[in-house]
């Protein structure tokens, strides 16, 4: 069974140098080695005081080492204490503490030894310490009375715990008190101000200090401030309140975090600024916190030592502090000691390298003894900080241990020496599978062990060459690297290990994927605020591999949001907001490698109202305005609109004043006199309007006289003596002062008079009375206030008021174009006469009567003006043969002129309008009843009429045209010689001399024939028959021509029903597309259940529903499939009754045996009868009606002709004539066909068949024709013989 790994690409390295470490330091456990240390308590050990203390020490080796404790430098019996314990096969102490031992009788310093026959390997030192969490001294703290701008500071000196607590000051409600660059803790824990203001004022600043191991809080007595004010409130340079003096001095170990800190003093508050003499800051690694009064570097090195400067700075000065930064070093390793596997007679060396500041001192130990007194071992000599081991034994092997240590600490590292002779292993598992992303790198593990070190070769396939070359990089470890592998890298390789005790081969598999690619990455988007948005992310990737698509926001999880919709292949987000804005990254991920795109999300708005509007540079005539854009929501400012409004004239309304570029943030804008100006400033961006801003500031300018004058000045007079002057009045801002008044001055034109005038109040007209009567003037009208005149106006040139014109027109002349149109002439109106502006000339008529109809009507007068000086019109919409009279009028703005003198003219006949109606009544097998109605406008003397109808078949298609002409004195006709049941269709119209009117259209259907004898189709057979009409009036028959005619619309009509107890007999009429295929509907009246539907078989016009409920109403529609839900109105009928049982029984009636008796004894008569007629070759009653109807199609056909024969014996072969359907004159006697459905019967007692056939005298079927659907395909029975005789 293969196992497998994926290693991701990315992640190579690391596993490359793992497996170098493990590849060093294991030694399989079944092989014997010294003991290693695995795991340890830190050096540093504070333990909570309340909880068992547990020290851990565990170790490996072959055999399992023993473990024994040292404590402060001697040997701890921990069998002698009955609150320690050493858990099983393990070195780790317990300290019960929660059973009544103390953490303080345990501090001290402990050291573990781990030890088995082939050497001791120790742990650190570790120092137990429980921690402490005192609480505050008792102390009376005084208020602190401070003037306002003097600094302060709040001391916080919290006890001394262990680890040092966490400061923070809070109020007595919780809240932790804000803070500032004037109010702000220092490191020690201590609250500075700057400067105190009077908002400072409380009593309830507390300091708390929080102990986290033991999760304990305590709690400083309250301090109060009262700040008191002098005025004025003097300014003070800086003056640092942390560190004192001008220098001081900063010790930090290599690897932490250096802090520097610099509170100053001063009014204003200053600002603090940080340096390095000599040098930059380290990037990357600097910060400041607490405004920018602490400086913080992280992760220092000796490169950190040197000069830092703070200075703080105000208004007023500036002060400076000098922390010389000095960075020491605990030891750190540059070679550590490293397990030596030996194989006798094997030379190695252990090497330990450390550094530090100061230098460390190296110390070595053997099995936990210093080496100096530890047994004699010939193999080892010790150099310095490298023991060099030559010839070694199997008694050579022991744990050496390596102590670096200086004034700041120390670092021990233990390091076996193992003398083994081993044959060579593979600790890879066999068969184990690879799998590697196509042109990446790929690491096939070989991890052995053997002493001597093995060699180790790798093969590819099963009879491979050994691999060289670049391609391949063969790693210390055994690990094979691929630098770039490709599709053929993929196979079985070997990797063989061996050494001069043997060798060892294994097998691992590689497997080359198809990378993961994103093929549609995600793309930049622009969105309007609330609007939708989506991100694309479709991937490729390799079939075996399972991809997880995970979508971030800036680096971090989606919202938790319903808005944001994940979807297979994309991210939907609804209802954008502003907070949607930012950066999504699509990243895929599968066991092997990982892909990601990322797309910004731009979310745009109209921009924010502009604030901060500002005034300057006042004039009498203009002002400058200024103003800050607000947020333009990530949508360029297109422009600024500047709005202004006039408190004096118009408070509450905006009007527009200019607008000016998105780039510009300042305007010049002209003013008027008089205005109490505010303004205010709307941006515009591609999406929209801001809302507008807050209005600036009012300025009111100076009166001056009017600029101005009132514009759309006119004069035009309402009465014949009178003359309104009427103009626009200026609008309040334009009025430049208080008092506005106009002067309206007029004189009458081309007349040599002095100008007339008046000064009016501010308003709109003024009349002038008793001119003459429309005469021109000149008008003009001038602006004035308190403060002067306006500019000279224009004059303008009006009338004075109109009269009705005198006279009327004069040789009306009329011509008629045609019997609807007619052309008018008149001659002008002298000018002077009209007395005012000619607007132009009213026609009126009227028709007098009709010269068809000579009855007079009432009068209904039409007008029709013509504009301008026209002397001819047309007058359209006239009826034919009509008398007509008109007149003409002048028309002026007072109103008309008198009336022209009447005249007469008349309409020429024209063609009539359609017939009224056209109804058809009385239809029979052959004949069918038209009436109708004479046209409503005969528009003429009707001369006749004219009659065309043909047949319709089935398929829609017409029959032979055939034309009647008819009398105009008639109103109605019977068609007769028609053809049964055959629709037929009618076009009817009138004729005067002129022409024929439009026509009407009717259609009618003969009834069917009794003997249900099928209606040919139109056109079938060999071609039309001769129709013959009983009709008086001459007719002629056009040629017939044949097409497909598709109906407008489907239609199925007059549905009928026929029930009886449990069925029904449901028939209809289809006019529609060919090939319908119809079904049935049908439910309880008036209830909701869902109609049942039964499918119609064919294209049969008839159903039957069986399976109904005696005495029950139901509803019944038709339909028709695939016609877009197409049905018929609904039908509603009523089943029978249920027969009810008697309650005597009828058989035992006497009356009821007689009867039974006489009937059985009549059939038998009339059987024997039946039977010496059939052997003498005479016809039954049904033969006879078949004779005399001979229908072919329910004649037997021969066998050798296939023509039809008659009804008769087996000795009778006497056949009828060919197509001798109907007697010669294609008549049928009225005595041979007096079947109808009245004689059958409708309703309950209808005298149907289940199968949908008559039960009459004719009970003869089609041979050789198939049942279909619910058809009936049984032979005549005696009880049908029974019944054509009864």
């Amino acid at each position: 069974m293969m196992k497998k790994m994926s290693i991701p690409t990315s992640k190579a390295s690391l596993v490359l140098f793992l497996c170098q470490i493990i590849s060093a330091l294991d030694v399989p456990l079944d092989l014997s080695q010294p003991p290693t240390i695995t795991q340890q308590s830190p050096k540093d050990y504070i333990v909570d005081p309340r909880e068992n203390i547990v020290i851990q020490c565990e170790a490996k080796g072959k055999p399992p080492p023993s473990f024994s404790w040292t404590r402060n430098g001697t040997h701890f019996d921990i069998d002698k204490d009955a609150q320690v314990t050493m858990k099983p096969n393990s070195g780790t102490l317990v300290v019960n503490i929660m059973n009544g031992g103390k953490a303080e009788a345990y501090e001290g310093v402990y050291q573990c030894t781990a030890r088995n026959e082939r050497g001791a390997a120790i742990s650190n030192n570790i120092v137990i310490r429980p921690s402490r969490s005192p609480l505050w001294t008792k102390e009376k703290l005084e208020p602190n009375h401070v003037r306002e701008g003097d600094s302060l500071v709040l001391h916080c000196r919290p006890p001394v715990g262990l680890p040092p607590p966490i400061i923070f000051w809070m109020d007595n409600a919780f809240q932790r008190l804000p803070q500032s660059e004037r109010v702000s803790q220092g490191l020690n824990g201590d609250l500075y101000f700057s400067n105190v203001q009077p908002e400072d004022t409380r009593e309830d600043y507390i300091c708390y200090a929080r102990f986290n191991h033991t999760q304990t809080i305590q709690q400083k007595q309250p301090i109060s401030v009262k700040v008191f004010s002098t005025k004025p409130v003097t300014e003070r340079q800086p003056v640092l309140l942390t560190p004192t003096g001008s220098t001081s001095t900063k010790v930090e170990l290599r690897g932490n975090v250096l802090l520097l800190e610099c509170i100053a003093a001063g009014l204003p508050t200053p600002v603090i600024r940080w340096i390095k003499e000599g040098g930059e800051l380290p990037a990357n690694r600097t910060f400041f916190e607490n405004f920018k009064k602490t400086l913080k570097i992280i992760d220092v090195s000796e490169a950190d030592s040197g000069n830092y400067k703070c200075i703080a700075r105000n208004t007023l000065g500036s002060v400076h502090h000098v922390i010389s930064v000095t960075v020491k070093a605990a030891p750190y390793w540059i070679t550590a000691p490293r397990n030596l596997v030996l194989s006798p007679g094997e030379d190695g060396t252990l090497i330990c390298r450390a550094n530090g500041n100061p230098k460390p001192s190296i110390s070595w130990l053997a099995n936990g003894v210093p080496i100096a007194i530890a047994p004699e071992d010939p193999s080892r000599k010790v150099d310095g900080d490298t023991i060099i081991f030559s010839q070694v034994q199997e008694r050579s092997s022991a744990v050496y241990q390596c102590n670096a240590s200086n004034e700041y600490g120390y670092l021990l590292a233990n390091a076996f020496v193992n003398v083994l002779a081993e044959p060579p292993r593979i600790l890879t598992p066999a068969n184990k599978l690879y799998q590697v992303i196509a042109d990446s790198p790929a690491l096939l593990d070989c991890a052995y062990f053997g002493s001597p070190k093995p060699e180790i070769e790798w093969f590819k396939g099963v009879k491979g060459s050994i691999l060289r070359g670049n391609e391949y990089v063969f790693h210390d470890n055994g690990t094979l690297e691929i630098p770039v592998a490709q599709k053929n890298s993929a196979g079985t390789y070997t990797c063989v290990a061996r050494n001069e005790l043997g060798k060892i081969q294994n097998e691992v598999q590689l497997e080359i994927k198809d990378p993961t690619m994103i093929i549609k990455q995600p793309e930049y988007k622009v969105i309007q605020r609330y609007g939708q948005v989506s991100f694309e992310c479709i991937i490729k990737h390799d079939s075996t591999l399972l991809p997880t698509v995970t979508w971030l926001k800036d680096n971090d999880e989606l919202p938790d949001d319903e808005r944001f919709l994940v979807g297979k292949d994309n991210l939907t987000i609804m209802n954008v907001t502003d907070k949607d804005d930012g950066t999504y990254t699509c990243i895929v991920n599968t066991t092997l490698d990982s892909v990601s795109a990322s797309a910004v999300l731009t979310v745009v708005a109209r921009p924010n109202p502009p604030f901060d509007l500002e005034l300057t540079g006042q004039l009498e005539r203009s002002i400058d305005l200024s103003w800050i854009p607000g947020d333009e929501n990530n949508s360029p400012i297109i422009n600024f609109v500047i709005e202004y409004e006039d408190a004096l004239h118009e408070p509450g309304v905006w009007h527009y004043q200019t607008e000016v570029p998105g780039t510009q943030t300042t305007a010049q804008l002209k003013l008027s006199p008089y205005v109490n100006y505010s303004f205010r400033v709307i941006a515009v961006n591609r999406i929209g309007r801001s809302q507008p801003s807050e209005p600036s500031e009012q300025y009111l300018t100076k009166s001056a006289s009017p600029d101005e004058n009132p514009a759309n000045v006119q004069g035009i007079g309402s009465e014949p003596d009178n003359l309104v002057i009427t103009w626009e009045p200026l609008k309040g801002f334009q009025s430049n002062g208080p008092g506005l008044q106009y002067k309206v001055s007029w004189r009458q034109k081309d007349v040599d008079d002095e100008w007339t005038s008046v000064i009016v109040a501010n308003v709109s007209k003024y009349i002038v009375s008793g001119t003459p009567t429309f005469v021109p003037y000149e008008v003009k009208v001038q602006a004035l206030n308190d403060l002067g005149y306006a500019p000279e106006p224009s004059e303008v040139i009006g009338h004075s008021g109109e009269d009705l014109p005198m006279v009327a027109p004069g040789n009306v002349q009329v011509h008629v174009i045609n019997s609807t149109l007619a052309k008018v002439h008149w001659d002008p109106v002298p000018l002077k006469t009209v007395r005012g502006h000619l607007q132009g000339y009213k026609v009126y008529y009227w028709k007098v009567q009709s010269l068809s109809r000579r009855s007079r009507r009432h009068i209904e007068k039409k007008i029709l003006t013509f504009r301008g000086n026209k002397t001819f019109g047309m007058l359209p919409g006239l009826e034919p043969y009509s008398s007509y009279k008109l007149n003409v009028r002048v028309v002026n703005g007072k109103g008309e002129g008198p009336a022209s003198p009447d005249k007469v003219f008349n309409t020429p006949e024209g063609v009539p309008s359609s017939p009224s109606f056209l109804k058809i009544t009385n239809p029979t097998l052959d004949s069918l009843t038209l009436e109708w109605g004479s046209p409503t406008h005969p528009n003429g003397v009707l001369t006749s009429y004219t009659l065309k109808f043909q047949p319709i078949n089935n398929t829609h298609e017409l029959g032979p045209l055939v034309e009647i002409k008819i009398p105009a004195n008639e109103s109605s006709l019977i068609l007769k010689n028609l053809n049964y049941s055959t629709r037929y269709k009618f076009y009817f119209n009138a004729q005067t001399s002129v022409g024929s009117g439009s026509q009407i259209t009717e259609e009618a259907v003969t009834i069917m024939d009794e003997a249900g004898i099928l209606r040919p189709a139109v056109g079938a057979g060999k071609g039309y028959s001769e129709i013959l009409f009983a009709t008086s009036p001459v007719m002629h028959t056009v040629r017939p021509t044949f097409y497909k005619v598709q109906p407008l619309y489907p239609r199925i009509r007059n549905v009928t029903t026929a029930a009886a107890e449990t069925y029904a007999n449901i028939s209809w009429e289809y006019e529609g597309p060919d090939h319908a295929n119809f079904y049935v509907e049908y439910g309880v009246a008036g209830s909701k259940e869902d109609w049942k539907k039964e499918i119609v078989n064919g294209s049969r016009s008839f159903f039957v529903l069986k399976g109904l409920t005696p005495g029950t109403a139901y509803k019944v529609r038709v339909g028709a499939e695939g016609l877009s839900g197409f049905r018929s109105s609904e039908d509603v009928f009523e089943t029978g009754p249920a027969m009810a049982s008697r309650q005597v029984d009828i058989a035992t009636q006497g009356w009821f045996i007689g009867l039974m008796c006489a009937v059985a004894l009549l059939i038998l008569i009339l059987l024997i009868v039946c039977f010496i007629r059939r052997n003498k070759g005479g016809k039954y009653p049904v033969k006879e009606k078949e004779d005399a109807h001979a229908d072919p199609e329910i004649q037997p056909m021969k066998e050798d002709d296939g023509t039809f024969g008659e009804y008769s014996d087996a000795e009778d072969h006497k056949p009828l004539k060919k197509g001798s359907r109907t007697p010669s004159d294609r008549t049928v006697k009225k005595e041979d066909s007096d079947d109808s459905l009245v004689d059958y019967g409708e309703g309950v007692n209808g005298q149907f068949n289940e199968d949908g056939s008559f039960i009459g005298q004719y009970s003869g079927k089609k041979e050789k024709e198939p049942a279909e659907g619910n058809e009936s395909s049984e032979a005549p029975s005696p009880v049908n013989a029974m019944n054509s005789f009864v």
